[in-house]
């Protein structure tokens, strides 16, 4: 199976973010939560904002906080990153190197990896030092030679931004602008696409896109308030952090989101 962890927002140590939220130590939760599932997860894919400032004192900080996973453990940028000091920090990190080939593509972060059955497809959604994204016509170029490669082998294709609307207003103004058209159209030529996995929105969404299901999943720190009044005011709160397992099971997807966090003991029915 994988496991999906999202917006962590790591600050420096001795730091809270908004000098409120621990982000680290949310974290480290979310860690050791996934690192006691049984059986193991195949790996654990971060997407995006994995830290809060983009600098390497924070790069370092979420390193430490991600050795215990089991596995491999992949990395992908969100609008808080900064990718050149993630390659600097996480130099072991293959996935976080530019493709080959072209040129247009070197500052982007774009991998394919294999676990449990699924082939995992990383899309970079990031505008340097722009909280919204877009998808270029050199990546949409680039997700289409890959999926055109191997279009019977099941993907999950993960995102930063999402490429839908959700109705959360001031998220929805620093969502994905470019390129969700194009993606969509895209992704209903290649129906091997199982699941569009995406972070940004701190809360579990999901809707149909391009023939497929696209999902956002919970931040392992603060979420971002369900309001979809059209003059909702940007907030968040702490509601119940979370993750996402994704299991090949009997040749389909199946997604879940897990709450973080003591909700008493397990009773038996």
């Amino acid at each position: 199976m994988l496991v999906q962890l999202s917006d962590p927002h790591i600050v420096a140590p001795g730091r809270r973010l908004l000098d409120r939220v621990d982000t680290p130590a949310l974290l480290a939760q979310a860690v050791a939560a996934v690192a006691a599932l049984q059986p193991a997860p195949a790996a654990v894919v971060l997407t995006g904002d994995l830290v809060d400032r983009g600098t390497a004192e924070e790069y370092e900080h979420l390193r430490a906080l991600l050795a215990p996973l089991p596995g491999p453990v992949w990395l992908m940028p969100g609008n808080h990153d900064d990718a050149a000091v993630m390659r600097q920090v996480f130099t072991d990190h293959d996935e976080l190197q530019p493709p080959d080939g072209d040129p247009a593509l070197a500052g982007h972060v774009l991998w394919v990896r294999r676990t449990a059955g699924l082939r995992v497809v990383a899309l970079d959604t990031v505008v340097p030092r722009a909280a919204h994204g877009r998808l270029c016509g050199a990546r949409l170029a680039w997700l289409g030679r890959t999926l055109d490669a191997e279009p019977g082998t099941p993907t999950v294709l993960a995102m930063h931004h999402p490429p839908f609307t959700t109705g959360i207003g001031h998220m929805d103004a620093i969502g994905l602008r470019e390129g969700a058209p194009e993606l969509a159209a895209l992704l209903q030529r290649h129906p091997q696409v199982e699941r569009v996995i995406c972070g940004h929105l701190h809360r579990p969404i999901t809707r149909r896109f391009g023939g497929t299901l696209a999902m956002t999943v919970p931040s392992t720190a603060h979420q971002i308030v369900m309001d979809l009044a059209p003059d909702a005011p940007p907030a968040w709160r702490m509601e119940p952090p979370g993750y996402a397992v994704h299991a090949w099971l009997g040749g389909a997807l199946v997604s879940h989101v897990v709450a973080l966090g003591d909700h008493g003991p397990v009773g038996l029915y």
